[in-house]
């Protein structure tokens, strides 16, 4: 059955590039992946700046397609030679820009790059919107202060994914949630927002450029909108041996955020999703804009045009980690041979016998800076009192907390400042492997019930092949939330807990005693080199 909807084409390929990975998910039509490519690839630093080169990046999408054709040709016997749609998706932000001969002016500046403070100052205040530093306007903006001579020859704009997007279709096009990372959005016009524009290219006048910021960059999209076919020198890109046929319809080219919240099911409004491993981020899906302006909040938007709340942690499971590494390494010396799954599990319920507010222990789980609280640099750090209740429980919880406290510090914004309501927060991640505990303190941290599914989703490449499907197959007017409720996830279970009212003043206990103890953190920084 599912090699003859491969052959007939009724299937929806999603690629997304991440930074250490490419993936490939093509899916059927029942929506589960029939097929997987994988490619691996790395970010170099040249001359400080974090870059792919082109070739690295033509180079992966091929290696990354020709893998997914690999696993069709094992699994079912057959060539890969048409798709009924195709989406692309990539890590958000950066600086690609390309002269009138479609010439990369300048090599591509990731998102990891944090030269751009001087834009960002300029601009959070002119917009009244705050510019994070890795944002595609803050780049070029960035490159005009900076009196780059590139900056005269742009004739266009685009992100990682919009690139491909172009290379395959010849379509200058992003999909909205993308778009929202390189310029500020109306969620009502469902585009740049012109006020904003005019106040760019008033502050650019002088400069003398020769063009106007909306004659470089790429077109808004919605989901569900057509944005374009793979062209015939597209396929020979993409499929270098030549069996994959042009005309494939394409979706608008989307960011991992947005590919995320699909995959989570977190597209509606007073939902959300929190994805928590390495680093963490919350997007949290609004009714309406928030008044203020902060630099822990970036305003992104759904891959259909509602704004999100965004915070972003660059540290969350790394320290606690260690820690249980340290607790393996303990047991090994003593001759026990635990599995690391069993550890995890026993240490992270452990936790749920502590005091609430962690009995006058505390923790930070600063591997690199965090900007939300003020660190260019991290150190991590745990301190207790002389009274403390130091025990087992009272460390795991602290250290749990701590993997969460700067998420909820952003969040804390929204929720107690502005008021914003959250119904239901999605988890995923491996904080959430163990059930039960790391629900539990996300949900006091947000003080929203959180759920997990029980089946975790194949990621954010699944989700583009998902935006590709709905492309496709959405009725007149069936908004992108009432798809993935009715088609995507219907009949998927999980599990949902509840803010429980201890937790939540326990983790507010905790924090007061984070923030007041930052200092420390700054000094342990600057003092221990």
């Amino acid at each position: 059955m599912v090699k003859e909807r491969i052959l007939a084409g009724k299937t929806a390929l999603g690629i997304e590039f991440g930074s250490t990975r490419i993936k490939a998910v093509l899916v059927d039509e029942t929506h589960a992946p029939v097929a997987l490519g994988t490619h691996d690839w790395e970010n170099r630093l040249e001359n400080n700046i974090w870059t792919y080169s082109l070739e690295d990046i033509h180079k992966g999408l091929q290696g990354c397609y020709k893998s997914l054709c690999d696993d069709v040709r094992s699994q079912y016997g057959i060539e890969l030679e048409t798709i009924g749609s195709i989406g692309f998706s990539g890590m958000m932000h950066g600086y690609l820009v390309f002269n009138e001969k479609d010439e990369l002016l300048v090599p591509f500046r990731t998102w990891r790059n944090t030269m751009t403070e001087q834009a960002c100052k300029v601009l959070t205040p002119e917009f009244h919107f705050n510019i994070p530093q890795r944002w595609s306007i803050a780049h070029l903006y960035q490159a005009i202060l900076s009196g780059e001579e590139h900056v005269k020859d742009i004739s266009f704009i685009t992100t990682l994914a919009g690139y491909i997007h172009y290379l395959l279709s010849g379509e200058k096009v992003l999909g909205i949630g993308e778009a929202s990372g390189v310029f500020p959005i109306d969620s009502v016009t469902m585009d740049y927002d012109k006020e904003m524009i005019g106040k760019f290219d008033a502050l650019i006048e002088k400069e003398q450029t020769g063009w106007k910021l909306e004659d470089i960059l790429p077109k808004v999209l919605c989901a569900g909108e057509a944005a374009g076919c793979l062209t015939e020198a597209g396929a020979k890109i993409l499929d270098p041996g030549g069996k994959l046929k042009a005309g494939i319809p394409m979706c608008p080219p989307e960011g991992d955020a947005g590919t995320g919240m699909v995959a989570t099911n977190a597209v509606a409004v007073k939902t959300g999703n929190v994805s928590a491993g390495t680093s963490v981020f919350s997007m949290v899906v609004l009714d309406k804009m928030i008044q203020g302006v902060y630099e822990e909040i970036d305003m992104v938007t759904t891959p259909d045009g509602m704004p999100v709340a965004m915070v972003h942690c660059n540290n969350c499971t790394s320290d606690l980690n260690a820690w249980v590494n340290l607790f393996d390494e303990f047991a090994d010396t003593f001759g026990m041979k635990i599995d690391k799954n069993e550890l995890y599990g026993t240490l992270y319920r452990k936790a749920l016998e502590a005091d609430m507010d962690c009995g006058g222990l505390l923790a930070y789980n600063y591997f690199s800076g965090e900007p939300i609280t003020g660190l260019d640099e991290g150190r991590p750090m745990f301190v207790r009192k002389p009274d403390a209740k130091f025990g087992l429980a009272n460390f795991m919880r602290s250290h749990l907390y701590s993997a969460l406290a700067t998420l909820k510090v952003g969040n804390d914004i929204l929720l107690k400042k502005e008021q914003v309501s959250v119904d239901c927060m999605m988890g995923h991640g491996g904080l959430f492997k163990t059930p039960v505990v790391g629900q539990r303190i996300l949900a006091a941290a947000m003080n929203a019930p959180v759920t997990v599914m029980d089946t975790a989703s194949e990621g954010g490449a699944w989700g583009m092949a998902i935006l590709a499907a709905y492309m496709m197959e959405k009725a007149v007017d069936e908004k992108l939330a009432d798809y993935l409720n009715n088609r995507i996830f219907a009949g998927q279970t999980g599990t949902t807990i509840a803010p429980d009212a201890a937790d939540v003043a326990g983790f507010d206990a905790y924090v007061e005693n984070y923030l007041s103890t930052i200092p420390a953190e700054k000094a342990a920084v600057e003092g221990f080199k």
